[in-house]
């Protein structure tokens, strides 16, 4: 067992993936720039502004830092919008329950999230004062596999890399887990990563290691 769990927080303890797409699809179609759900994966734990240059890498256009600000701006309203329809029964029943049963062995428990919509979201889904710290897209520059929101994370519970696990349902959150120090457990495409410690299936084998 470990002193500290850090949880990536969308594909982990929720998954709001349909409205990052609905979202920067709705924004690629107006900008004419072709975008599908094989593109969309590969955001997958990225930042919004590198998020952005992925997409407009189909694009004909070149555009200013200024236009790019904007349209990330507009991608964010549009899903901060889609986020409200959230509530506290988008927390799945397994993922509450392997929360609950960390608290119970007296683990400290901590989000490590690049987005900035983090503390929004644990709201909508009734975990905004659940954790003992939320380090996310607000607080740091780089994002994964840069280790900065995990390190973050440790810092603020005052844990160290080595005695702490991420949990990550993405390849770049694995990288950064181990460039930071710390070791990992995946679930999904992560798990192809060479350098995640625990392969899960699903979150309450958390339970196991």
């Amino acid at each position: 067992m470990y002193a500290g769990y850090i949880f990536d927080l969308d594909g982990v303890i929720c998954f709001t993936d349909q409205y990052h797409y609905q979202a920067w699809k709705k924004l690629a179609d107006r900008l004419d720039i072709y975008f599908d759900e094989e593109i969309n994966n590969r955001l997958r734990g990225v930042s919004r502004m590198d998020s952005l240059e992925i997409i407009l890498e189909r694009s004909c256009k070149v555009y200013t830092v200024e236009e790019k600000l904007a349209f990330a701006e507009e991608k964010n309203k549009i899903y901060k919008k889609l986020l409200r329809k959230m509530t506290p029964e988008d927390l799945p029943a397994d993922v509450k329950t392997t929360l609950m049963e960390l608290r119970k062995k007296g683990c400290k428990l901590a989000i490590g999230s690049s987005s900035k919509n983090t503390k929004m979201i644990l709201e909508r889904i009734g975990l905004n004062n659940f954790f003992d710290a939320v380090s996310d897209g607000t607080n740091i520059v780089n994002s994964k596999p840069d280790p900065e929101v995990f390190l973050k994370a440790a810092e603020l519970i005052g844990e160290n890399p080595k005695d702490c696990l991420i949990i990550e349902d993405a390849k770049a959150g694995i990288e950064g887990a181990f460039r930071g120090g710390f070791d990992s457990a995946g679930l999904g495409e992560a798990n192809e990563h060479p350098r995640v410690n625990y392969k899960m299936k699903k979150i309450t084998d958390l339970l196991s290691i």
